[in-house]
């Protein structure tokens, strides 16, 4: 063998070995290079248009809020008690100031992330108040688990967020909960996260936190966080979630405004309708940021659920959900604004069949749809009420391979790949060609959480199914996690002021409204 052959082999050797090492670096933010699914035409997108803003001017929105009422009055809005009635041609002079795509700014700035228009991330789900743990077991959460929970999100390529309360950590008093939420958001990973907006005071103290973390002038004009506030459906904003709404708004941070659509409960017992009704709910809050501060990043939200009317519970993964996500990305896109939707969602008790059937139609109507702000995409189960441990792996894999359909055929070595066919001829085999020897690694996905061994092999190998193979891979994940360092100074700052508001806000079994 000459020294270019050695040479050349050692070389491809070494870049084989280095594509089977552990990978923990995160996919950059995903571009889509595959078409959208549009169900509705142009006249249709108008028929909803027109009926949303039929309800803001006719039916009105309810805002409980004495700061948004005045507010609302001064901007020009007919305002009768809590209803507010809003003329079509000034929502659209509001929502045409909401930024169409905007940069959001990690820690580590090789993670920021473009959002809007081509350009979508995927963030972990929030908010369950039970967890499977590592040995697949059903329980309250600690703040342990929740500190697991955004070590795993910050190694998982294909998440681009640590989020916020990915598990509720029952340990600690609700009053506070948020301040420490908050610090192993930013402590455990330095990718970008959600902020908490449960109640005023605590997305307050969040942006207090993210200025001591980015600095008081960078978060002026760079987003850092997220808040989400959440409507109740049927056409109401509460004053905490308003509340919250301005103390992001104001601080330039983007805010999801989110109907809570449990379609057939409050929404009406048809698809075209309820997305009427949610388009109106969600233009109403996107034209409030913009009353907060002109120019503010706000993005279109939902959380979308269909009503079993067998039981009144909420399902996950039906065809209708699919459908409303088609055709509310058609509307985030007619009034050009970025927009978020609930992703891989399962109603099932344990992470079964039922629970990747779910999640796998939810995730491709989603990739499908063209949503950009792609929540709750690992870890839901049984309508959100715990996080799997488990789920939470493979649901990273699967935004990981979704992420590589999403992009779009790759080009890049046409040319090359097609001077192996003469080079093989008819009846070879490609296996062992330089081509496929450089490429095989990235050519084609390659999961690590699923089996496609022979049945022989896998029995041998102990007949593992998925949930075990799940569970050690997260324990592998966690016994190699490195904490992204945080500069001291910054640490102890974000320490000290979480150690003087839990000396202010007592330690009460409530929300902190007052404190």
């Amino acid at each position: 063998m000459n020294m270019r052959t050695m040479t050349r082999t050692g070389g491809r050797a070494a870049r084989r070995a280095l594509r089977s090492a552990p990978n923990f670096e995160m996919l950059p933010g995903l571009t889509r290079g595959i078409p959208l699914c549009e169900v509705m035409d142009g006249s249709q997108i108008d028929r909803i248009d027109s009926a949303s803003m039929d309800i803001l001017e006719n039916v009105g929105v309810q805002f409980r809020d004495a700061i948004a009422l005045e507010d609302w009055k001064k901007a020009g809005a007919k305002v009768e008690g809590e209803l507010v009635y809003l003329d079509r041609g000034l929502v659209r002079e509001l929502i045409a100031t909401i930024p169409s795509t905007f940069t959001y700014h990690a820690r580590d700035p090789n993670k920021n992330v473009r959002l809007g228009g081509r350009h979508s991330i995927f963030v972990p789900m929030t908010g369950a108040p039970f967890l499977r743990d590592l040995d697949d077991v059903r329980r309250n959460p600690t703040l342990d688990d929740l500190a697991m929970f955004h070590k795993l999100s910050h190694m998982l390529p294909a998440m681009h967020s640590s989020a916020h309360h990915i598990v509720e950590p029952y340990d600690h008093p609700i009053s506070q909960r948020h301040l420490r939420i908050t610090y192993s958001s930013m402590k455990h990973s330095d990718k970008t996260f959600m902020g908490m907006t449960t109640s005023p005071r605590n997305a307050e103290d969040v942006i207090e936190m993210c200025a001591i973390l980015f600095g008081e002038d960078f978060i002026e004009d760079h987003p850092v966080t997220t808040g989400n506030c959440n409507g109740n459906s049927p056409l109401v904003w509460d004053e905490t979630m308003l509340g919250a709404m301005r103390a992001f708004s104001r601080r330039n941070q983007p805010v999801l405004c989110s109907p809570f659509v449990l379609g057939g409960a409050n929404t009406p017992a048809s698809v075209p309708a309820t997305v009427a009704q949610l388009n109106a709910e969600a233009l109403s809050a996107l034209a409030y940021t913009q009353v907060i501060r002109k120019g503010a990043p706000a993005i279109y939200g939902h959380y979308l659920s269909t009503v079993s009317m067998k039981s009144g519970a909420p399902m996950a993964g039906t065809p209708e959900i699919s459908l409303m996500n088609f055709m509310i990305g058609q509307m985030a896109r007619f009034y050009d604004v970025p927009w978020r939707t609930s992703n891989t969602l399962g109603g099932a008790k344990t992470f079964d069949a039922q629970a990747g059937y779910e999640s796998a139609t939810t995730l491709q109507a989603v990739l499908h749809s063209g949503a950009n702000y792609i929540w709750h995409s690992a870890g839901w189960n049984e309508a959100g009420m715990h996080c799997s441990t488990a789920k939470f792996i493979v649901d990273a894999e699967q935004c990981a391979m979704a992420y590589r359909m999403a992009e779009g055929p790759q080009w890049d070595d046409f040319d090359q790949a097609l001077a192996a066919i003469p080079e093989v001829g008819p009846g070879g085999h490609y296996l062992g060609h330089p081509h496929t020897q450089d490429n095989f690694q990235t050519a084609f996905f390659m999961p690590e959480m699923f089996d496609n061994n022979s049945i022989e092999q896998w029995v041998a190998e102990g007949g593992v199914e998925i949930t075990e193979r799940a569970l050690k891979h997260a324990r592998k994940l966690l016994a190699e996690y490195q904490e992204p360092t945080l500069d001291v100074a910054k640490n102890e700052a974000l320490l000290d002021y979480i150690a003087r508001r839990e000396r202010e806000i007592p330690a009460a079994d409530e929300l902190n409204q007052t404190y």
